[in-house]
């Protein structure tokens, strides 16, 4: 999803006029499978849940997407899938903020989340301001050695001003998208038709997203046409894989389990990001990247092994579901048991954006 998203914008694609297309495509794929799974199942809409509905839709698909996409642009699909990995730290604090989350210091468990917390965000300031030498997993073009000045990029040959915009764009990013899984866990308690919700939610989207395309693109009509390329291929697995289905699983499991839970997905996905995009994208890693994969992987693997036990406890070992591309980002690495710290299992989907 990250190449596919990077392809497309690298190709010109707005990112505003991208994020519409991808909600539309989601929802004419949901509202299908709404309107008949959820017949019977759906509440009586009221203003109160429309309201919060429009609220949902803001900090998602129209917040969290644009701003991802902008990130996006300054930087490469591999620093953006690690940025992007700051989002259970940041749904940790938001909700232990919004006393979604039990925070006991004396706590193992909790002691467990805090040092995972601090190791995510420490290796995403690392990612966002050290450069150090570049990492070639693959070798590159000529274009790609001979026109990029190793004294002035992070990696890939964006610059260091490019980097820090981007990472903050990210961040901001996952602050609402952060917003939007709290929120979420509210509403299902009196809007339990997930199906219906997530139509709900890619439909406003849709409007509102529309209405800021319409702003930010006025006078350029070329960048609503869309032809059978990788900007189409992008918005259409993004609709469904990403805005679709991920948001569907995201509201079934948050149901049962904490918004601290769903956002710790498997880490994976940034090695399978930096594989891929140096193949494809011819994108490359340096110290900084490496040192803010290492940090994340430990961070998101204490997380995920504190927060397996339900309900946002502290619990450090039992079965653990993990959502990979919580938040509409996309299913991306496959689905397997792996053990968390201190004998937790953890049933992962790997993806992201």
């Amino acid at each position: 999803m990250y190449i596919l998203s990077k392809m497309a914008l690298n190709e010109g694609a707005s990112n505003y006029v991208y994020v519409v297309y991808r909600q539309a495509v989601a929802t004419l794929f949901m509202a299908p499978f709404a309107i008949f799974l959820d017949k019977g199942k759906r509440p009586k809409m009221t203003f109160s849940i429309f309201a919060k509905l429009v609220l949902l839709s803001i900090l998602e698909p129209v917040i969290d997407q644009n701003l991802y996409s902008l990130g996006l642009k300054y930087t490469t699909a591999t620093f953006a899938a690690a940025m992007y990995n700051t989002l259970p730290a940041i749904t940790f604090i938001m909700s232990w903020i919004f006393r979604q989350e039990k925070v006991n210091f004396t706590s193992i468990g909790s002691q467990v989340k805090i040092i995972g917390t601090i190791a995510t965000l420490g290796g995403a300031m690392i990612m966002m301001l050290v450069r150090g030498p570049e990492v070639q997993l693959f070798p590159t073009d000529e274009y790609y050695v001979n026109n990029n000045d190793a004294s002035d990029q992070i990696s890939g040959g964006i610059n260091p001003i490019d980097a820090i915009k981007g990472s903050l764009m990210i961040m901001l990013g996952c602050t609402s998208g952060a917003g939007f899984i709290i929120l979420q866990t509210k509403i299902l308690q009196t809007y339990p038709a997930e199906l219906s919700l997530h139509t709900w939610i890619c439909l406003l989207g849709t409007i509102e997203g529309g209405i800021m395309a319409m702003i930010m693109e006025r006078g350029n009509s070329a960048v609503w046409i869309i032809n059978w390329d990788s900007k189409f291929l992008a918005v259409v697995y993004s609709g469904i894989f990403g805005s679709g289905l991920a948001y569907y699983i995201q509201g079934v499991i948050v149901e049962d389990r904490s918004s601290l839970f769903i956002s710790a997905f498997n880490p994976l996905n940034i090695l399978i990001v930096a594989i891929i995009s140096s193949i494809i994208l011819q994108e490359q890693m340096n110290l900084g990247s490496g040192i803010m994969v290492s940090a994340d992987v430990l961070g998101r693997r204490m997380l995920g092994a504190s927060g397996i036990g339900g309900g946002g406890g502290d619990g450090l070992g039992g079965l653990g579901i993990g959502i990979g591309g919580s938040l509409g980002h996309d299913i991306n690495g496959g689905m397997g048991l792996g053990g968390g710290l201190l004998g937790g299992k953890g049933l992962g989907i790997g993806g992201g954006h």
